[in-house]
């Protein structure tokens, strides 16, 4: 079943105006019900889920040595989330330096928002720092 497409107006002037300014560009397009939703999600689903299930039977996770509670291993580490913590502790002489380090890493993250919406794109690409 082929849908009527709606055309722009070009001669519209408010849409005009948001053409000029960078804006109002998704004003028709392919809807997602029942294009993406009926037919292309389950695919994909079941694809993953295939895929899965693949490499679990053709590379299943091997079983090593019993852990030994007496043996202390060469070198400690921390979980794999701490990783990026304990490597700038490390790396940093000094640990208030590292601390201050650490904290700045969310506070830039949870600014970048604040910063970014004085642009007035909504397309991630056209924005600066959104790409970096």
């Amino acid at each position: 079943m082929t849908g009527i497409q709606k055309k722009p107006d070009l001669s519209d002037p408010k849409l005009r105006e948001k053409l000029a300014r960078g804006m109002g560009h998704n004003y028709y397009g392919e809807p997602a019900w029942p294009n993406d939703l009926l037919y292309i999600f389950p695919v994909v689903i079941l694809g993953t889920i295939a895929l899965c299930v693949a490499l679990a039977v053709l590379d299943p996770a091997m079983v090593g040595e019993p852990a030994n509670p007496f043996a202390t291993p060469q070198e400690i580490l921390p979980e794999w989330y701490l990783y990026p913590t304990f490597q700038i502790f490390r790396i940093v002489p000094n640990k208030l330096l590292g601390v201050t380090l650490n904290a700045a890493i969310p506070i830039g993250l949870m600014l970048i928002p604040f910063i970014e919406s004085v642009n007035k794109f909504q397309n991630p690409f056209r924005r600066p720092i959104a790409t970096v």
